[in-house]
């Protein structure tokens, strides 16, 4: 027996002896190598060319490959770490200790877990390889706490950047950054306010945090509405999909500032990369395009998925019309806005077999303006003629405060009267200026030219120098020998200096336009104070040459107040101001010197409008356009009497003598229009002194 115990006893020393050689071969083993590894080298073939490439660059680039693309590379080489510690520990342990091999390598893990259990170890051998397995184990956990650490950090940062997936549906994605995102965005939330709110996602290159920071600072209130924003680029299709582009309702794809066609070109390739993502749009697209000739382009490449609204050209065209119609700009305002009245849409089968004539008298809320023809391939006409019957699949496109706040009732009876004259005035020929230049001048030209009598000047007033003015109109696609009804006057100078302005004569001119000057267009901010400060020196200068009788009359030099001054000169002449800025609104709006047309707000409430539904954008492109049917303010005197008591279902039907629909009316020294009115059957006396707001086919002369 005692012979027995004995063998085992030397065969034990065997295997400790063994395990610890093994132990201290395994250590050092990786020191061995790092110290000869420089000395060891493989030829590595580059083409036809052999050579001698390092082992230890080869390990090293090995390692940062697999560290790179495998996801599992740092929590695997984590665990490969604490297997070996443990292992390793367990041989050494087993080595020094009578214990199993079993019971090592569990105590060596209770070591690695917990550095502390090594003080109870006895003896100089177990305690210095418990020490040694704490050392390593210490090291184990601070390896565990950097890659846990990492990966809340890299979630973190990804949250914080925007790089995670925005998990929506049916919401409103906005692709880029502009001065008209605010104005948007607030479009939108009145917009969604019916419904109790909506999202809105906002994509662009920038930093997501100073997106949120800047959105935070807009002044408006988003009424339930929530915006979320990502970084990210329009023509990556995987920076798309991570804002859920295929099941968005309504994608706007913002101009960007600059270069227009550099602008329209990236538009392009947005709309190109929407189009290639693979699992389909849900929604449509409205793309905010800087240059009309553009517009093929993206109508080519989108089909009927895509709507564009060419910003720039609009608001040059919408200058004109409220240059020669003051307070325009204000019904625009009201129409294109959801704060308001606005367009809407719809089918109603009651109405089936009517004609149009007695559809314009069937709605208390609302006012109809064209029909949706189903047999013409859902083609809208405005203004349609009287005689017109409605037909099954056709819907109605009414003006209304919103699509639940109107129906059709029974139909009134309304006495049908005449006009109270017919006549043909000419039009006198009449002096315009242009301060500033804009890239679209030319297609303002033909369309003053086409609308002015003839006979009548166009003074062109800006530091472009007037052989450049010529070539950069020809360039556009002017004619200057084909106009017919005006004659060009250039002037160079500078708009915001006193004596270059006062070189002109502005008191003879019967309307004046400042644009915001291509120069700084870019920079909402800069361009509208160039704007004021043009339109305050142009004011001075007219107060200054007023008839000394006209003065005394006004009281504006006993008073001795500037603005009382300038408002009397503004009587003379009609100065429409471009306004970029929605905060230079205000200030425009208390002076009272001088009309505007807000075109960074008006064309994002054509966006939003757009978005909302894409049947609207075919209603506002008449609209806008030189021909066809379009807004306009005509007076009283062309469908009352002085003094005639008339209820607005019958001033209605009686401009429909003349082809027009009469949408609401500004009363005598009112400041705003009253679009869409309510009790339209309770009549009301109507002065000389009124206006009319119309949809008609052509200007009335």
């Amino acid at each position: 027996m005692q012979e027995i115990d004995d063998y085992d006893y030397g065969g034990n020393n065997g295997l400790k002896n063994l395990a610890l050689i093994v132990s201290l071969t395994l250590l050092s083993i990786p020191v061995l190598a790092f110290k000869y590894i420089d000395f060891v080298s493989t030829w590595k073939s580059s083409g036809y060319i052999w050579e001698a490439v390092l082992l230890n660059k080869q390990f090293a680039y090995r390692v940062d490959v697999f560290l790179s693309v495998r996801p599992y590379a740092k929590p695997l080489a984590l665990l490969v770490a604490t297997v070996l510690v443990i292992c390793l520990g367990g041989l050494a342990m087993f080595s020094v200790t009578n214990d199993s091999l079993a019971d090592c390598l569990w105590l060596s893990w209770t070591f690695v877990a917990d550095s502390g259990n090594h003080a109870n170890s006895e003896g100089i051998g177990p305690r210095l390889v418990s020490v040694s397995i704490s050392f390593g184990g210490m090291l184990i956990f601070a390896m565990m706490l950097g890659l846990v650490s990492d990966a809340i950090s890299e979630k973190f940062d990804s949250l914080r950047k925007g790089r995670s997936k925005v998990v929506e549906q049916n919401h409103t994605l906005i692709l880029g950054w502009s001065d008209k995102l605010g104005s948007l965005l607030n479009q939108l939330a009145i917009a969604n306010e019916s419904l109790g709110g909506g999202i809105v996602v906002v994509m662009a290159e920038r930093d997501k945090e100073e997106m949120e920071m800047d959105i935070a600072k807009m002044e408006f209130d988003f009424k339930g509405t929530f915006v979320i924003c990502r970084s990210g680029s329009s023509l990556i299709l995987a920076d798309l999909k991570k804002v859920s582009v295929s099941k968005a309702r309504a994608i706007i794809v913002l101009a960007e500032d600059g270069n227009a066609d550099q602008s329209d070109a990236r538009a392009l390739r947005t709309v190109l990369s929407l189009v290639g993502v693979k699992e389909g749009l849900k929604g449509h697209i409205v793309v905010e395009l800087s240059d009309l000739d553009n517009e093929v382009l993206l109508k080519l490449v989108g089909g009927d998925l895509v709507e564009t609204v060419v910003a720039h050209d609009v608001i040059g065209r919408l200058m004109i019309q409220c240059a020669r119609q003051p307070g325009l700009a204000q019904i625009w305002e009201d129409i294109l806005g959801f704060e308001n009245c606005e367009f809407y849409i719809k089918k109603w089968p009651q109405l089936h077999g009517m004609q149009f004539e007695d559809i314009l008298i069937s709605f208390p809320d609302a006012i109809p303006c064209g029909i949706k023809v189903a047999s013409r391939g859902g083609k809208i006409i405005l203004n349609p003629e009287d005689s017109y019957v409605l037909q099954e699949g056709d819907e109605v496109l009414v003006i209304a405060e919103d699509d639940n706040t109107y129906a059709p009732a029974a139909l009134p009876t309304v006495w049908r009267g005449n006009l109270p004259k017919d006549f043909i005035a000419p039009k006198p020929a009449e002096r315009i200026l242009f301060c500033g230049w804009r890239r679209d001048m030319e297609d303002m030209i033909m369309v003053l030219d086409a609308f002015l009598a003839q006979g009548s000047e166009l003074w062109m007033f800006n530091d472009v120098h007037e052989k450049e003015r010529e070539k950069k109109l020809i360039d556009g696609g002017l004619d200057l020998s084909r106009l017919e009804n005006i004659q060009l006057v250039n002037r160079v100078g500078n708009t915001v200096i006193r004596r270059h302005l006062e070189s002109l004569p502005l008191q003879s001119f019967d309307s004046i336009l400042i644009l915001a000057d291509e120069s700084v267009e870019d920079s909402a901010m800069q361009a509208d104070s160039r704007s004021l400060a043009t339109l305050l020196l142009i004011r001075d200068i007219q107060s200054k040459r007023l008839p000394m009788s006209d003065q005394v009359h006004s009281g504006s030099l006993s008073h001795g107040s500037w603005i009382g001054e300038m408002q009397q000169a503004s009587d003379k002449s009609v100065i429409i101001s471009e306004i970029l800025d929605p905060r230079t609104k205000k200030l425009l709006a208390m002076s009272k010197i001088s009309d505007y047309v807000l075109s960074n707000e008006l064309v994002s409430m054509a966006l939003a409008m757009v978005a909302e539904d894409q049947q609207i954008n075919h209603v506002l492109k008449e609209l806008f356009a030189e021909e066809g049917n379009e807004l306009q303010i005509r007076q009283a005197n062309l469908y009352v009497v002085d003094g005639e008591e008339l209820s607005f279902y019958e001033v209605l039907l009686r401009a429909r003598q003349r082809r027009e629909i009469v949408i609401g009316y500004l009363v005598s020294k009112a400041e705003r229009a009253v679009i869409n009115p309510p009790a339209k059957s309770e009549r009301r006396r109507w002065s000389l002194e009124d206006a009319f707001v119309v949809i008609a086919e052509k200007e009335w002369e």
